[in-house]
C-alpha cells in the first residue's frame, strides 16, 4: 500500500526531474540550433514514433547516433534527479524550496548585471560608431568590425555575459531598484540632450527599451520569491493557510509550470522560433549602426523570464506542498 510518507519523495522527484529535463531541452536547443545536432524530434520522425510524421530523408548512422545521445541526456538528467534525491533522504521540501529561490536568485541577479554591462557597453560603442571616433582611437579594422553584429556581440557581448554571472555569483544584491532608477534616468537624458543640446540619436531610446523590457520580464521571479505579485485578493485573503496552500500548490502545478514549459517549447522549437531566429541571426534594431545591437538579447529574455518563473514556480509547489502534508 502506498505510504503518505513517500509522497514528499515523490514530489520532489517529479519537480527535480521536470527542472534537469527543461535544462537538458536547453542544451539540447543549444546542439541542435548552433551545432547542427537532428534533436529528439528527429529522431521520433525518423522511426514515425509519438504521432511524428517520418522523415522523407532518414538519418544517416552518424546523425542518428547523435540523435540517441539527446535522448540519452534526458534519461540522465532524470537519473541524476532520483540520484539526487535518495542521497538528500532526510531533506525537506521546504529546504529544496529554498534551495531553488537561491537559484532563481542568482539567474535574475547575474541577468541584471548582464544587461547593465552589455547595455553600457554597447551604448558607448554605439557612440563611438555614430561620432566616427572609433578609427582614431583603435584604428581602421576595428571601426570596420564593430559595424558587423556577428563580431560584436560575439567577442563583446558574449564575454560581458560571462562574466556577469561570476559578478552576480559573488553578489547578493538584485539591483531591479536600481535598474528601474536607470530606466529613469535615461529617458530624463534623452530629454535634457534633445531639448538643451538638440542631440539625439536612435541608441538612446534603444537603451530605454532594453532595459525597461529586462525590468519586467526579470523582475517576475523576483516578485514571486517574495510575494509581489498581485493575487484576486478578494478570495485570497480570506482563505485559510490550508486554503491558500492548495491554492497556490494547484495553481503552480496546473497553471504557472506548463505555461513556461509552453513558452519555452515554443520558442525554442526550431530555428526560426521567436527566440533561437533573432539569436542565430544576431538581429539588431531596424536603425542598424546608429542603434545598439540588442535585439537579439531581448529574445533571450523571454528564455529567462520562462527559466526563472519555471524555477519559482517549482519552489512554490514544493513549498506549499509540504504545508499540506504537515497539517
Amino acid at each position: 500500500m502506498f505510504a503518505k510518507s513517500n509522497l514528499p519523495i515523490l514530489i520532489r522527484i517529479f519537480s527535480y526531474s521536470i527542472l534537469a529535463t527543461t535544462f537538458v531541452f536547453l542544451f539540447n536547443n543549444v546542439l541542435t540550433v548552433w551545432f547542427d545536432w537532428p534533436g529528439v524530434k528527429n529522431l521520433f520522425s525518423h522511426f514515425g514514433l509519438f504521432g511524428f510524421k517520418k522523415l522523407s530523408k532518414p538519418l544517416s548512422d552518424s546523425v542518428l547516433n547523435f540523435a540517441f545521445l539527446q535522448l540519452f541526456f534526458y534519461l540522465i538528467a532524470i537519473f541524476l534527479a532520483i540520484f539526487y534525491v535518495n542521497r538528500s533522504i532526510k531533506q525537506t521540501l521546504t529546504a529544496d524550496s529554498k534551495i531553488l529561490d537561491k537559484f532563481t536568485a542568482y539567474i535574475i541577479r547575474s541577468s541584471f548585471w548582464a544587461v547593465l554591462i552589455v547595455g553600457l557597453a554597447d551604448l558607448l560603442i554605439s557612440f563611438l560608431v555614430v561620432e566616427k571616433l572609433v578609427e582614431p582611437l583603435f584604428g581602421e579594422y576595428l571601426k570596420i568590425k564593430l559595424v558587423v553584429p556577428a563580431f560584436r556581440i560575439t567577442f563583446v557581448h558574449f564575454p560581458l555575459i560571462l562574466i556577469s554571472f561570476v559578478v552576480g555569483y559573488f553578489t547578493r544584491s538584485v539591483g531591479f531598484i536600481w535598474l528601474a532608477v536607470l530606466v529613469v534616468g535615461s529617458e530624463f537624458f534623452i530629454v535634457l540632450s534633445r531639448f538643451i543640446f538638440e542631440y539625439e540619436q536612435a541608441f538612446q531610446g534603444d537603451l530605454v527599451r532594453f532595459w525597461y523590457s529586462a525590468l519586467y520580464l526579470f523582475a517576475s521571479a523576483y516578485a514571486l520569491i517574495h510575494e509581489g505579485h498581485v493575487r484576486v485578493d478578494v478570495l485570497y485573503t480570506g482563505f485559510s493557510e490550508r486554503k491558500k496552500a492548495w491554492t497556490n500548490s494547484v495553481g503552480s502545478l496546473i497553471l504557472g509550470i506548463p505555461l513556461c514549459l509552453i513558452v519555452l517549447f515554443l520558442g525554442m522549437g526550431g530555428k526560426a522560433s521567436i527566440i533561437n531566429g533573432p539569436v542565430i541571426s544576431f538581429e539588431i534594431t531596424q536603425q542598424g549602426s546608429n542603434g545598439l545591437y540588442l535585439l537579439y538579447l531581448m529574445a533571450i529574455y523571454l528564455a529567462v523570464f520562462a527559466v526563472s518563473m519555471l524555477i519559482q514556480f517549482t519552489s512554490y509547489f514544493m513549498s506549499s506542498s509540504d504545508k499540506l502534508l504537515k497539517n
